[in-house]
């Protein structure tokens, strides 16, 4: 009989994992809360305007990653952004022309064409077991037995999972994954009239002693079609300010983001929030078998390999390897 898995979350992590074990013959279904896919691979449309409001780019590093990126660049999903920020190095900065989401649904295609299931808006509720199987169940009560679970949610949200589903985690995991914190992000985004004044390649590069760590101008980027800035804002302030009330936030950065507006007129303006953006130190594995009985329970995502996009990549890989080992 052939073996299921069931994957929580379909970011670049979940996906990459569920297309390495779809591809090996494995049963596979991933469920995510989001209306689409992608997690931090994410697209704003508003006023006309495209922005990425999550992650912005990415580099390329290792060999399995740049053979995916070049399927991707053959698609027409990926190009080359630019070479750096102010300095230019031999890396090139990866993005898609048609928003970052794209490069997810382009995977997610593949996953499917794989054979694989993905269902998103579903909420899972708790990950528990019995003597035979992993169970999950979503928030309308509805329970999906299954032999593998991958989990790529940040592993706060993990934890609470597996807590309400009455699995308790032995040592030293319990105590390495509690104490793996994360960096809250604000993101500000602004559609104007005119051209921003974001200087070329349209993308400003900063440090967490900076309001703003990246500044980014979505036309002049290629994404989109009029003048749209995206502001990323560092870990203290957006921790500091979590809480406050959003008009009062937005206003507050508008006012400091104004200079980089140009002299244009705003057309619009959201303000938008990543409370787990990412590990302050990620767990020094790209993936974790937490539990073996009655099937493997496997820890991946951002966390398990670093905040980048190759990281997320890298973690997805080693958890389907860690499942189709000991599923077979």
């Amino acid at each position: 009989m052939t073996a299921h898995v069931t994957i929580v979350g379909a970011g670049l992590s979940g996906l990459i994992a569920a297309h390495e074990l779809a591809s090996a013959g494995v049963s596979v279904d991933v469920l995510d809360k989001g209306l689409g896919v992608g997690g931090r691979l994410a697209t704003r449309r508003m006023s006309g305007a495209t922005l990425d409001h999550g992650a912005q780019f990415f580099t390329v590093r290792g060999q399995r990653f740049r053979e995916f990126v070049d399927d991707a660049i053959e698609a027409n999903v990926v190009d080359v952004w630019c070479h750096g920020f102010g300095v230019r190095d031999k890396y090139p900065r990866y993005y898609c022309p048609a928003g970052m989401t794209a490069l997810a649904k382009w995977l997610a295609d593949r996953v499917r064409a794989a054979g694989a299931t993905i269902v998103t808006d579903v909420r899972v509720e708790s990950v528990g077991r019995n003597a035979s199987a992993w169970e999950l169940t979503d928030t309308e009560g509805r329970t999906q037995p299954t032999d593998g679970v991958i989990l790529t949610p940040p592993v706060p949200q993990t934890l609470d999972l597996l807590r309400i589903g009455g699995v308790e985690l032995t040592s030293p995991f319990d105590r390495q994954l509690d104490a793996i914190s994360y960096k809250p992000t604000m993101a500000l985004l602004v559609v104007l009239d005119g051209p921003s004044a974001v200087p070329r390649p349209g993308g400003v590069q900063r440090t967490e002693r900076d309001l703003f760590t990246f500044i980014a101008d979505n036309q002049m980027k290629g994404v989109s079609s009029v003048p749209a800035l995206t502001f990323h804002v560092n870990g203290p302030t957006s921790n500091q300010r979590w809480d406050d009330d959003p008009a009062e936030v937005e206003a507050d950065l508008m006012r400091i983001a104004s200079p980089w507006f140009g002299g244009a007129g705003v057309v619009e303006s959201q303000l938008k929030k990543w409370k787990f953006a990412g590990p302050y130190i990620p767990f020094p594995a790209s993936s974790l078998v937490v539990e073996s009985d009655p099937g493997p329970l496997v820890l991946a995502g951002d966390a398990f390999a670093g905040p980048k996009v190759e990281g997320a990549f890298n973690s997805g890989v080693s958890a389907a390897a860690e499942i189709a080992s000991r599923l077979a």
